[in-house]
């Protein structure tokens, strides 16, 4: 069982992360983009997210990655998604856009089960009494 001090640390880049988005989606005149659409760059920043989501989660990466870490990695992910365009709502002449939160659900989806399947991969053993 990590102690109080060690989860806090998990935690704490996770929040810098998402203070980091928040930071992001203050910004009122965004440069433009080639090819006109941010989803791919919503995308990637989500994947960053969500590998620190199940890290956080997991309790390091060197732990075993579930299948549960790694869909509450996406559902958490998608909802602070949902948080940014509501956040965006407020910050003219910013737009709320679905497919933005369509986009960071994906992107923290491909990170969270690509580290469940590279946890997989290595063979890491569940502990006693856990499944999957």
């Amino acid at each position: 069982m990590p102690s109080a001090i060690s989860r806090w640390w998990l935690w704490l880049p996770v929040v810098l992360y998402m203070a980091f988005i928040f930071g992001l989606s203050s910004i009122s005149e965004t440069p433009d983009l080639p090819g006109g659409s941010d989803k791919g760059l919503h995308a990637v920043l989500y994947a960053g997210l969500g590998a620190l989501l199940v890290r956080a989660l997991a309790g390091g990466l060197g732990r075993r990655i579930t299948l549960a870490t790694a869909l509450i990695a996406t559902l958490v992910g998608g909802l602070y998604g949902v948080s940014d365009e509501f956040h965006q709502y407020f910050v003219p002449p910013r737009q709320v856009e679905a497919l933005d939160v369509v986009a960071d659900t994906i992107g923290t989806a491909v990170a969270a089960f690509a580290l469940f399947g590279w946890s997989r991969a290595r063979g890491s053993k569940p502990p006693p009494g856990e499944r999957l």
